[in-house]
């Protein structure tokens, strides 16, 4: 058997962190065994799925680098296919009309309200000759579900799950103007699809016993299912908008890097021993479903950024100059030059050693794109132009003009041999020299950074000091 999962999000809103996790236990359970992941944007409100909203799922889902198997299906447009599929039911006795009115309906919601009950279709028009219609009420299909015994889901997360028939009405698959529900057209396109297993969130895990039913009904194959807890926040409350960002596309752009997002991900619900930074391709030789723990997942930014940071470190260099290269070009309005970025490349390695997003990487990265003005702005590197150092920069830079050879090593003997001249410690000239060449109190090792910058840059930033 070929595994083939699908990830069907409705077009409501953006990617939300839930709904990404979601994509990605499908994507590594069907890489894992070599089988097909299929994407269906479930678009059949169309009062509420929007253009927009299908362009961020589908960017999200890119950026994440989760591809997925052909086009993306549109469950809009299978309609009359799921129209179909119920009135062959209807057919075969399956099935039958109700023309209950509104008022009807009505009457039912409030009496189970009375009663501290969900509202439950009495059956009234299960057996009840449609000669006796009322004139006015266009009717809905209704699946003829079993009375009695009991469905029951044999789920690979949560286990056996088993739900009494009589708890359940006949849930209606065609609506009286002739559309079909979300419960429907999921079963229809399961199975039109090859769907082999079903895995997502276990809110739907009240769904799955309806749905079951239909699949039995039509004499259709049941997919495996395996409904994973829910993500909540660092407060043991269900995710929301309170804790902060829910989109992938905040993620993004909050500086996290899609491979540590996926690592993060992974370990929010399934484990694998004490494991906690694992690639892409431990993901795919690893993944199983037994892995996937019954109970929900806190957000936890702590441990997020400490895992990005570590994808941080790993990153190719001139991959990662190129994504922050993109940020100092949204922040500062402009493209960064050619000459800024080999600065930046150069100086890649002291820069990512304490940046935790990509975010802190730019904006550690920016002594290498723009030089410091003066009066500088940061007072306690201000401080350290004052009493004589100044008079040191003019020095260090008559030193540092004539090294004939441009490197750390270099560079470092020559500041602590004037150092030594004048009686100072290293420092005493160093931080001067931090501060004229960065306008920070604070950076990467000073030597690390003249290299970085070269020689001319190095010159003309010490020559700017007033």
């Amino acid at each position: 058997m070929t595994v083939v999962t699908r990830f069907a999000p409705s077009p409501t809103g953006f990617l939300h962190i839930g709904g990404a996790r979601t994509a990605l236990f499908n994507w590594l359970f069907t890489r894992h065994h070599g089988g097909r992941f299929l994407l269906r944007i479930e678009d059949t409100d169309r009062k509420r799925s929007t253009p927009e909203a299908i362009t961020a799922i589908l960017a999200g889902l890119r950026w994440l680098e989760l591809d997925w198997d052909g086009e993306e299906v549109y469950q809009s447009h299978g309609v009359e296919r799921h129209k179909a599929a119920a009135r062959q039911l209807l057919r075969e006795g399956k099935a039958y009309l109700c023309y209950c009115t509104p008022e009807e309906l009505t009457e039912m919601r409030e009496k189970a309200r009375s009663n501290g009950q969900s509202m439950r279709y009495d059956g009234r028009w299960r057996d009840r000759d449609p000669a006796d219609a009322p004139t006015g009420v266009n009717p809905v299909i209704r699946l003829k579900a079993p009375q009695e015994g009991v469905t029951v889901i044999d789920d690979k997360v949560q286990g056996p799950v088993r739900v009494e028939n009589v708890q359940l009405d006949d849930m209606v698959l065609l609506r009286g103007d002739g559309t079909p529900t979300y419960m429907h057209s999921v079963v229809v396109d399961d199975h039109d699809m090859g769907v082999t297993h079903i895995i997502r969130g276990d809110d739907h895990l009240t769904n799955a016993a309806r749905q079951t039913q239909l699949f039995e009904a039509f004499g259709w194959d049941i997919p495996t299912s395996a409904h994973i807890p829910l993500i909540h926040g660092p407060d043991g409350q269900k995710l929301s908008k309170r804790h902060g960002a829910l989109g992938v596309e905040a993620y993004r752009d909050m500086g996290y890097l899609p491979a540590a997002l996926r690592n993060y991900l992974l370990r929010l619900g399934w484990s694998h021993g004490d494991d906690e930074l694992i690639s892409s391709e431990q993901a795919i030789e690893w993944f199983d479903l037994e892995g996937v723990g019954r109970s929900p997942s806190r957000m936890d930014f702590a441990k997020l950024e400490s895992v990005n940071a570590h994808y941080i470190q790993q990153s190719d260099s001139a991959a990662l100059v190129d994504l922050i290269a993109d940020h100092l070009a949204e922040s500062l309005g402009a493209p960064i030059s050619d000459d800024a970025r080999s600065r930046i490349l150069l100086g890649i390695e002291g820069l990512r050693q304490r940046a935790k997003t990509l975010i802190e990487l730019a904006d550690a990265a920016i002594i290498y794109v723009n030089r410091p003005v003066f009066p500088l702005t940061n007072a306690k590197a201000a401080r350290l132009l004052e009493n004589g150092g100044r008079e040191l920069i003019a020095e260090s830079a008559k030193t540092l003009t004539a090294i004939d050879t441009w490197s750390e090593e270099t560079i470092e003997a020559a500041v602590r041999s004037l150092a030594e001249s004048h009686s100072l410690g290293f420092g005493a000239i160093a931080q001067p020299l931090r501060a004229a060449l960065t306008g920070s109190n604070a950076s990467p090792s000073i030597f690390e950074v003249m290299r970085a910058l070269g020689k001319s840059e190095t010159m003309a930033r010490l020559n700017a000091v007033p």
